[in-house]
């Protein structure tokens, strides 16, 4: 071991019983000399878990340090539907899909870390990505004097080969199709997906059709509008068609009904927080239709100064969850604010979904702000009296007449 590496006894390690993982876990063990704990999480990847299991134990693991949990709910309840409370998009257009799983796997290893007394843990994010920040300030802000680990930063491999090569060292199984370069490199779960790199490194070459996972291609979806309704109550859905359902059955049922529908690709190219610009393929069906249905509820429920001030902050909030801040106390002191924002916005929203396309053409909510009298165009008993605009309009013209007369005056 090198001098400049401290000792470690055990460390916590996010598995996801791939490749990759798998090498740094025997690597942890032959650099560190340490204790290897597995952690691998259930976020709706799609994803068969128990041979991540069997695959950590092959490796030396104990069974009692091995740990698989189902955080599908808590992952929705808890970071998907506050961070669509607030209609959070990265740059405009992410909807975050990949930066909302960090903070809950970040948790969920110190949680591991206190339990087995490990003292340390360790990601599988690469030096040039966000997800290392992510994880990172999420350890250290919830166990300040954590030894991280990563990897990527500190072993001497320079290529896929030698990685390769230490895996058939190591008796690391290796499927045929990792023994070439991945033609892009992927990340999901219950939110989205996310596709980088490789075929899709070029900005100005339109992704291959079979880098998407989730959504079928708008020119393939059905003819036939399909129409539905989201409840919500408090800012989070709560039924669909009628039908209550749980945070993540709910999501995975938008998933279906937008996938079948070819909504949620995006194309995009983004700042990352490390400085440089990546271009990444992102399928978030469920979360597209989700955006548009939370937006439309808002829009009889919110009074314009709550909606607007939302929207000023939306895009600082999001930056917050994109740079791995979940839990700072900014993120924590706006959403706040945001869900106080959210309570009476309640009602069902009625939707369209065609190819690709998602439009609300009905709200209603017992505490809606419309006043069909207030706004119609036939006269009647209104709390609205058409002179009274004359005196707002003037007083709001006042700095403008002023700097009008002074433009006349100098001849400008």
């Amino acid at each position: 071991m090198s001098s400049k590496r401290p000792p470690v006894q055990r460390v916590v390690l996010a598995y996801s019983g791939g490749l990759d993982t798998s090498i740094i876990l025997k690597w942890l063990q032959t650099t560190y000399g340490c204790e290897v704990v597995t952690f691998t999480a259930d976020l709706g990847q799609g994803e068969e878990l128990e041979p991540a299991r069997k695959k950590a134990e092959l490796l030396g693991i104990k069974p009692e340090h091995i740990f698989i949990e189902d955080l599908r709910e808590e992952f929705v309840r808890d970071y998907v539907f506050p961070m669509f409370r607030a209609n959070a998009q990265y740059e405009g257009l992410y909807l975050l899909g990949t930066s909302i799983a960090r903070p809950l796997i970040a948790k969920k290893q110190i949680e591991i870390a206190r339990k087995v007394g490990a003292d340390a843990v360790s990601h599988g994010a690469t030096g040039k990505g966000n997800d290392q920040v992510r994880f990172e300030l999420g350890y250290y802000a919830l166990e300040p004097g954590i030894h991280v680990i990563a990897p990527w930063r500190e072993w001497d491999f320079k290529s896929r080969e030698a990685l390769i090569e230490f895996a058939e060292r190591n008796q690391i199984p290796i499927a045929k199709d990792k023994r070439g370069e991945a033609p892009f490199s992927v990340d999901a779960n219950l939110l989205h997906s996310s596709s980088e790199g490789k075929v899709l490194e070029d900005p100005w070459v339109e992704p291959p059709e079979y880098v998407h996972m989730r959504t079928i291609s708008p020119e393939d979806a059905p003819d036939a509008v399909t129409e539905i309704t989201v409840d919500f109550e408090k800012g989070d859905p709560t039924a669909i068609n009628g039908e209550r359902m749980s945070p993540a059955t709910l999501l995975a049922k938008l998933n279906e009904l937008g996938k079948a529908n070819g909504i949620g690709r995006l194309d995009l190219v983004e700042n990352r927080f490390v400085g440089m610009k990546s271009r990444g393929v992102y399928e978030t069906p469920g979360g597209t239709i989700l955006l548009e249905a939370h937006r439309g509820i808002e829009s009889i429920t919110l009074d314009r100064g709550a909606a607007h001030l939302k929207d000023e902050l939306m895009p600082k909030y999001a930056e917050l969850i994109y740079n791995g801040f979940w839990f700072s106390p900014e993120r924590e002191m706006l959403q706040a604010l945001i869900d106080k924002s959210q309570e009476k916005v309640t009602g069902t929203v009625r939707l369209k979904l065609y190819k690709g396309n998602v439009r609300v053409v009905g709200r209603k909510s017992p505490y809606s702000l419309y006043d069909q009298d207030l706004v119609t165009f036939e006269e009647g008993a209104v709390a609205y009296d058409h002179r009274d605009a004359a005196g707002f309009i003037k007083l709001n013209a006042l700095r403008l007449r002023t700097l009008g007369k002074r433009k006349l005056r100098d001849g400008e």
